[in-house]
């Protein structure tokens, strides 16, 4: 025993010594960040000044950037029909009966995004919120999950407005429901599905509202990390504006683990996927316009952990901004705190309206960082629960007690029963059963103070529940303690906990707290907003709060209560007690929150939010994304001819009955209008246009050899591929796409070894996906597609700096240099010499990330060259473009690949597109720099389970084509095949 102890102790010291070392070094890396930064920033001359600010007036001729003060929403604007999208993931959501606190994925923020969805549906301008999360049809829950849509809000009459929609987009297994931890491998399936859903809508709403031009989304706001993700690969897909909201933080969840010393960084990682969730809230800082936050402290404390978010580098990039003196590339998202703090114009007299406009302009103009009050919904409030005296439970409890019983609400005697003494103070919590809610520390707080044990009995709100066993192990260990504790202290008739509630009978709990004179405290750990705060103090209740986030500036508001350490059981014990005891102390808290909480509307809080959104559209580009319109194919004359036969045959079958026409004679009619047609309709006759093609085949396989040169598989997989879509569909439906990151130089003296004409392909994709091409336009770029990416890409800024920061300390200088010939305005190329010591993927965008650089880095041609592109661009991006130019659905996409490839090879393998994996075809790939040791796995990123795809040892056209159909890519059947059956 004293040897394990021994072990143990040894083994904490062990893994907190390590982690020392490993924050020790990431603090070096970002202080050598903030100075390189700090360096480039310093103060420049007056002509660099000038020449800063041409530059920056240059680049504002394609992407508009407002520096301007932010303006405040106004609901005169008739001509705003705007379409918003949010993004919540996890958890169980929808609009009635919510099941909070069934488990720890769906808790307040599930509340918190339904009815921000209804709040902005109300709010005038606004003509569509569609709030997106995952469909679930598994049998462990209710089947109104797994509806497609669900109305949310219904618009009023004349408003013109749609109103608010649940949309479920289907994503990972089908049939169960699995926690945010395990949903990381089906974003980008998740993504294809928003994606599709959107276009679609944009369409709809165009014809509507537009022209027939698309009404793209006015911002995407993604919820929690995994939803960050989803908003910002939409958001470089679309080139629509993206708003964050983290909700709670992986990297100070993180650290807080390690602190404690339990488990080792590898555990953390497996069991929370905590790595990969860090990840997809970088990407989240790296595509954000805006990100809200609840307190100050998020931003220095916990956002300013992250590689993509330094305080005081945001500073000194916002102050250049307003002198307008260019940032050299840089970039920071802003910060937002979605503070409890009142909004400045409701101390305002009434004003004209341009007064009104020209104060408030003012006054935001000098705050260092802005606020948006949350929202609440007050229409529940009654009046009997804004009266100051509305009595106790005398009335209730006393001799008519069994008559009035029937007229209680029947969650008051569910809780009621419990109680010894009904008629004391009610202390209420009301939480998930989660370890962060910190519900034993105030159970063990309650329990060891005797007086307020003699003042007030407590109720536990903790989700709901059949069978503890069955629960979540974190949910069951909270409870089993909590049952423990009541056991330990014999707290019997003293605490209510009971099993079930419906959402619909919260308020009555909240009321029943009010009318005993009782409080409601939130102890939690930390507390990133605490809008359980605000709903206690609507109904009157003074609160006790934990003093770690949110709370704070709730309670500056609200002034109807304490604040406590969360940790600290007497504090908490001594606050309820002063509460409840000092009746004067209680009456001036209850009216202190009735006064002010009405400063939380939902109403404001939707106007501040659509102008800061407004403010921080830093680019509206969406005009250029179009959507190509096919025009009708007019019909053959041969398609008429079968069309005509077709018909008489029809008419005549039910005419003549008695053998006029013989079954040959007809069948011999009908083969020869076949015939004709076929011989007058050749594939080189068909007038050409991407939007007619019934799919699209995408080679991305990577065939390069040990020194990245392009091996002879790679036209053999070209002339296979194409020789089983003859196969398989017909060459006139599918169109062909090559994917690679090789430049387009490279790319046309690969193919004209090929025996393939390069107009065959509809288009090329190099560079990484940086570069988009059409042979059959001559080989003319893209340009829209180059605006497309440009956003944040930082040019000429980065290119020595990324090849200085791809080398390691111990490597040498010639290991890495400029490949001049592949460079082009949007791709860096740097060759790397064989056996040379190069930074990681992961490493070195982190180093990036720290000096304000937004780029993705690319390793390709066996890892013998390295492309830096901009931030929205890839090849896997380059698709989602072309998807939605060409009205072709994601799932008509087949994409051909090896086993390994580029550093991107992952992104080419999730998502609603078929996979085909080429084995063999692929000698030598990239992926050793793609990750360290370290950081998540591939299984976080990329599907175990995926029935989209399929692999083959032989990549022979027979074997393609069996392939295909094993994954369902048929030849879709032709009317003339539909004659024949219909005969």
């Amino acid at each position: 025993m004293c040897w394990r102890i021994w072990h143990l102790a040894r083994k904490k010291k062990q893994i907190a010594w390590d982690d020392a070392r490993r924050l020790a070094k990431r603090r070096l890396e970002r202080e050598q960040g903030r100075d390189d930064a700090a360096d480039d920033l310093s103060e420049l001359s007056e002509g660099e000044k000038e020449k800063g600010h041409s530059n920056s007036t240059e680049a504002s001729k394609d992407m508009s950037r407002i520096n301007s003060v932010t303006q405040i929403w106004f609901d005169d604007d008739k001509s705003k029909h705007l379409y918003i999208v949010l993004i919540s993931m996890h958890g169980l959501v929808r609009g009635e009966n919510m099941e909070l606190g069934r488990d720890s994925d769906t808790g307040g923020q599930v509340k918190y995004v339904v009815e921000l969805a209804r709040a902005l549906a109300n709010t005038k301008g606004v003509h569509r919120v569609d709030l997106l999360t995952r469909q679930i049809t598994s049998p462990e829950v209710d089947s109104s999950y797994g509806e497609p849509t669900e109305m949310l809000s219904c618009p009023s009459d004349g408003s013109g407005s749609c109103g608010a929609y649940l949309i479920r987009i289907p994503c990972g297994p089908r049939d169960k429901y699995i926690p945010k931890e395990s949903l990381w491998p089906y974003i980008p399936e998740f993504v294809d599905g928003a994606l599709n859903h959107i276009v679609t809508m944009a369409r709809a709403l165009g014809d509507q509202l537009n022209g027939g031009k698309p009404t793209w989304p006015y911002v995407i706001h993604g919820h929690y990390a995994d939803a960050g993700e989803v908003a910002a690969r939409l958001s470089g897909a679309l080139n629509v504006p993206m708003v964050l909201t983290g909700h709670s933080l992986g990297r100070n969840k993180f650290e807080q683990l390690l602190k404690q010393g339990r488990l080792s960084r590898e555990d953390i990682n497996a069991t929370y996927k905590i790595m990969r969730r860090i990840e997809g809230e970088e990407m989240g800082l790296d595509a954000a316009e805006m990100v809200v936050t609840s307190t100050r402290q998020e931003i220095e404390e916990q956002w300013g952990l992250y590689d993509g978010f330094d305080p005081k580098l945001e500073r000194t990039l916002r102050v250049r901004r307003r002198r307008g003196v260019s940032c050299l590339g840089r970039y920071m998202p802003r910060m937002v705190v979605q503070t409890f703090f009142s909004l400045l114009c409701i101390s305002f007299p009434p004003l004209e309206n341009n007064d009104f406009k020209l104060i408030i302009t003012f006054i935001l103009s000098f705050l260092w960082r802005q606020v948006i009050p949350p929202g609440m919904d007050f229409s529940y409030v009654t009046t009997q629960d804004s009266l100051e005296n509305d009595g106790d439970l005398k009335s209730l409890l006393g001799p008519d007690r069994a008559q009035n019983k029937r007229h209680l609400p029947p969650i008051w005697s569910e809780i009621m029963r419990f109680f010894t003494n009904p008629h004391k103070p009610t202390i209420l919590a009301l939480s998930r059963p989660d370890p962060k809610k910190n519900v034993t520390t105030l159970l063990k707080a309650f329990g060891e103070c005797h007086a307020l044990r003699e003042l007030a009995n407590l109720t536990l709100i903790l989700g709901n529940r059949d069978d503890i066993e069955e629960m979540s192990n974190s949910s069951s260990v909270v409870l089993t303690t909590v049952l423990k504790l009541i056991d330990k202290y014999d707290l019997y008739g003293q605490v209510a906990y009971p099993k079930h509630h419906k959402q619909s009978e919260v308020p009555e709990i909240y009321r029943l707290a009010a009318k005993t004179k009782g409080v409601f405290i939130n102890p939690a750990l930390v507390e990133p907003f605490g809008l359980t705060l605000i709903e206690a103090a609507a109904y009157g209740l003074p609160v006790v709060a934990t003093k770690n986030g949110g709370p704070v500036d709730i309670l500056k508001v609200l002034n109807n209560g304490l604040l406590v350490d969360p940790h600290d059981q007497k504090a908490i014990a001594d606050a309820l007690l002063k509460l409840v005891a000092d009746k004067n102390l209680w009456a001036e808290c209850r009216k202190n929150g009735l006064r002010n909480i009405h400063r939380f509307s939902w109403p404001e809080h939707c106007r501040n939010y659509l102008s800061h959104v407004e403010h921080c559209r830093n680019r509206h580009p969406t005009s250029r994304l179009e959507i190509i319109t096919i025009p009708e194919e007019p019909m053959s004359d041969s398609l008429r001819d079968v069309e005509d036969i077709s018909l008489r045959f029809s008419v005549e079958g039910d005419i003549k009955l008695n053998g006029e026409i013989d079954v040959a004679t007809r069948q011999k009619k009908l083969i020869e209008a076949i015939s004709q047609m076929a011989s007058s309709n050749s594939y080189t006759s068909i007038t050409y246009s991407p939007g007619r093609r019934q799919m699209l085949f995408v080679i991305a396989a990577d065939c390069y050899d040990n020194n990245g040169g392009i091996t002879e598989t790679f036209q053999a997989i070209i002339k296979n591929v194409m020789k089983a879509a003859g196969l398989s569909i017909g060459l006139g439906k599918v169109g062909f796409v090559l994917v690679t990151g090789s430049s387009l130089r490279e790319t046309m003296q690969a193919l004209s070894s090929c025996l393939v004409n390069i107009e065959d392909f509809d288009a090329l994709v190099c560079n990484s996906g940086s570069e988009l091409y059409y042979p059959w336009r001559d080989m003319v770029a893209d340009t829209d597609y180059e605006a497309h990416i440009e956003y944040r890409w930082p040019g000429e800024n980065v290119r020595s700096m990324a090849m200085r920061l791809a080398r390691t300390e111990d490597g040498d200088k010639d290991d890495i240099t400029e490949y001049v010939e592949a460079c082009s305005s949007r791709c860096y190329s740097y060759s790397i010499k064989p056996s040379a010591k190069t930074q990681r993927i992961d490493d070195l965008r982190q180093r990036l990330r720290m000096r304000g650089f937004r780029c993705n880095l690319v390793y390709t041609r066996a890892a013998s060259r390295l492309n830096v592109v901009p931030l929205f661009a890839s090849r896997m991006q380059a698709l989602r473009y072309l998807s939605i130019r060409w009205g072709i659905d994601l799932s008509k996409l087949v994409l051909f690949v090896g086993e390994r490839g580029d550093t991107d090879h992952e992104d080419l393998l999730g998502g609603l597109h078929k996979t085909l994996v080429l084995k063999g075809s692929v000698p030598y790939g990239s992926e050793k720099f793609l990750r360290s040791e370290d950081n998540f796995k591939r299984e976080d990123a990329v599907p175990q389970d995926n029935s989209n795809i399929n692999s083959i040892e032989n990549y022979e056209a027979h074997n393609i084509a069996g392939a295909l159909d094993a994954l369902e890519i048929k030849h879709e059947v032709s009317p003339c095949i539909l004659l024949h059956r219909h005969i």
